[in-house]
């Protein structure tokens, strides 16, 4: 082959195009015979042509050029004895068939996810979770390409290994721990991306979006991202000494995450009502002071720390009773706590909230937003519906003080306080 001369007669810019062709047949098994052709060439192209093949290549608007033709001249002019392949081989370098390559690109994906293999096989609680991220291609879209995968998923499996943690750590301190730095998990960072989808597997953490509930999921694993930022509010909880000393004096008390990560209550009440506003919570301390029963305030919706409180209580065995605002916002508020935590409604049925709506005819304020559900009570949702009506905690304070206080029956009397 005069190589030289091949690339003087082929490999110039002007002819670019058809080089381009012949190596995409020869990717995809095809033989380079029959035409190819080029829509608007430029006159420059058309000349290149035209010296390629001795004569002019033809009229019209395209440009189209027999491979086997093109082949012949090569061979011919002794360019390249074997033709045209080997002169695009010469050019490009080695074609390589495209089922090879996908071959070669699936194996190479196949040594990626080695490590997430391994991991399922030896903790069988994210094999499923291990699955779904192979199939749903969310380390496809993280990493592009299977070299870039493979540290990624091996960093992964590092985190997951370590989940749960106990006792619960600093989120950037474990990071720098198992990864060596302690931005490695923060958020948007591919790793930090698998690793809580991988958390959430492990913890049963519902779906969800958001700086909160991002800070909830690496909770539920023992990772606290802010420990102290994130609160409660409590009153006459028990357990510790700072809350032993609280409820003595029946004041409110303000848990941290940190806290609750580091000293949880070691006694827990057999059951803890759970309101949606602290001025339920303020009220209660001005009436019944430390003889009010245990309360806890998630202040709209739950944030890391009374999560962690509540999921705690309920594995020593205390039972909830919840009652929040009865307005769309306040549903799904209620509905947000029943996937962490189980609890009966306190007040907070479709009956309560007729109750609620015929005392406050007067003053009534007007429902708005996007309807939600009531799984605790199917029949609520459509009678808020029905009546239209907004009717807040502080409206119905007087009936949920009178059940705060240590000498009401638990058990429930009188109308809506059956669920008590």
């Amino acid at each position: 082959m005069d190589e030289e001369r091949l690339r003087r007669l082929l490999g110039g810019a002007d002819l670019a195009w058809l080089v381009e062709r012949a190596r995409r047949r020869l990717e995809r098994g095809q033989p380079l015979t029959g035409a190819v052709s080029l829509a608007a060439p430029s006159p420059a192209e058309r000349a290149a042509a035209e010296r390629l093949l001795g004569r002019a290549p033809g009229a019209g608007r395209a440009l189209t050029l027999r491979l086997d033709a093109v082949d012949a001249v090569l061979v011919r002019s002794g360019v390249s004895p074997e033709g045209l392949e080997a002169a695009v081989t010469a050019l490009t370098g080695r074609v390589v068939p495209l089922d090879e390559v996908r071959r070669s690109e699936e194996h190479a994906w196949e040594e990626a996810y080695a490590s997430l293999a391994s991991l399922a096989e030896d903790r069988p609680q994210y094999a499923a979770w291990a699955a779904r991220v192979r199939c749903d291609g969310l380390v496809r879209r993280l990493a592009r390409t299977p070299t870039a995968a493979r540290p990624l998923l091996e960093r992964t499996a590092r985190v997951l290994r370590e989940l749960p943690v106990e006792p619960a750590r600093s989120l950037s301190v474990f990071a720098a721990d198992v990864l060596g730095s302690a931005h490695a998990l923060d958020d948007g960072t591919p790793v930090a991306t698998l690793a809580l989808s991988g958390a959430r597997a492990l913890t049963g953490h519902p779906e969800g979006a958001g700086t909160a509930w991002r800070r909830a999921a690496w909770a539920s694993a023992g990772l606290l991202r802010d420990d102290v930022s994130s609160t409660v509010l409590t009153l006459n909880l028990r357990g510790t000494p700072a809350l032993d000393w609280m409820a003595d004096e029946g004041e409110p008390c303000v848990l941290t995450l940190r806290q609750l990560a580091r000293r949880p209550p070691h006694t827990a009440p057999p059951v803890v009502h759970i309101c949606e506003n602290p001025a339920v919570l303020s009220a209660a301390a001005d009436v019944h002071g430390p003889d009010g029963r245990p309360l806890i305030c998630v202040q709209g919706q739950p944030s890391a720390a009374a999560l962690t409180l509540l999921k705690h209580l309920h594995e020593m065995g205390t039972a909830f009773r919840y009652h929040g605002d009865f307005d769309w916002g306040g549903l799904r508020i209620a509905a947000t706590l029943m996937r962490h935590v189980p609890w009966r409604p306190w007040r907070y049925t479709a009956a309560d909230y007729r109750d609620g709506v015929a005392a406050s005819a007067a003053g009534a304020r007007p429902l708005s937003g996007n309807p939600a559900p009531s799984p605790w009570d199917p029949d609520l949702a459509p009678a808020l519906a029905e009546h239209g009506t907004r009717i807040e905690e502080e409206a119905v304070l007087g009936l949920l003080l009178a059940d705060l206080g240590q000498g009401a029956d638990a058990s429930g009397r009188g109308a809506g306080s059956q669920n008590l």
